[in-house]
């Protein structure tokens, strides 16, 4: 009789842990791994960070297996541009992906010779180095980084590649209720430039804000279960570090 109610003490225990990692995985934080070169060199492969999910509101993309509990977002709050933000991909609603916030709902974004334009004024850029190398995918790729400034009160670093790079766009019209997204590895993303595979983000597919890095290891040179790799994949300096 003791080994039957304790193991049903057991089974309740686990189901309400269960519960309580839901509910504090729908509305408060969710880790997230990232697993490609897209956001380099402000997120590297191997980095874990935690995105918090109340920072724009609710919607049936908070929830897991996004079910149909919320026709719009409840509690919504507009996300600012230059935000590091996990959505949901309009391709499919399924899949997650991590970007940079560029463009509102309204504004026109161009790429002009290589510049970035937002309403018709370009952003202002400062070189930092013309000769970084980074990872595109599995390729080292030679890329030229900059200080993007695409506010007054906020700035981060992207990346373009040296041999080729997206220079030329046509103009993007934002939509009502969307936004529109770009990575800083911008010749190595897959983002709203790509209108059949990514496009505009409608503001019901934005899961949260990407906040800090609680870990990170490199991937490329040992899994993080090869504990002897440990002092030569861990990247010590990026723990507890807070996104720009």
């Amino acid at each position: 009789m003791i080994k039957k109610n304790t193991l049903i003490d057991n089974i309740k225990t686990l189901i309400y842990a269960l519960i309580i990692a839901v509910i504090i995985r729908s509305l408060f934080i969710q880790p997230f791994y990232i697993p490609s070169s897209s956001m380099e060199l402000n997120l590297l492969v191997g980095d874990r960070l935690f995105v918090t999910k109340y920072s724009y509101g609710y919607s049936k993309h908070s929830f897991p297996f996004s079910p149909p509990i919320f026709k719009n977002r409840i509690f919504e709050k507009q996300p600012k541009r230059g935000d590091i933000i996990v959505f949901k991909t309009p391709s499919d609603n399924r899949t997650d992906y991590i970007k940079r916030l560029i463009g509102l709902p309204g504004d026109t974004i161009q790429f002009i010779d290589g510049n970035l334009f937002v309403n018709n004024k370009q952003i202002l850029t400062t070189l930092i180095d013309n000769s970084k190398k980074l990872y595109c995918g599995k390729q080292q790729i030679s890329v030229s980084t900059f200080e993007e400034k695409i506010s007054s009160e906020r700035s981060y670093i992207v990346s373009y590649r040296n041999d080729i790079s997206y220079q030329n766009s046509d103009k993007y019209l934002v939509p009502k209720n969307h936004y529109f997204f770009l990575g800083d590895n911008r010749d190595c993303s897959k983002d709203s430039r790509f209108l059949s595979e990514v496009g505009y983000v409608h503001q019901d597919n934005l899961v949260g804000k990407a906040q800090f890095l609680f870990f990170s290891s490199n991937s490329r040179d040992g899994s993080i279960f090869e504990i002897w790799k440990w002092p030569n994949i861990i990247r010590y300096d990026r723990f507890l570090k807070k996104l720009r």
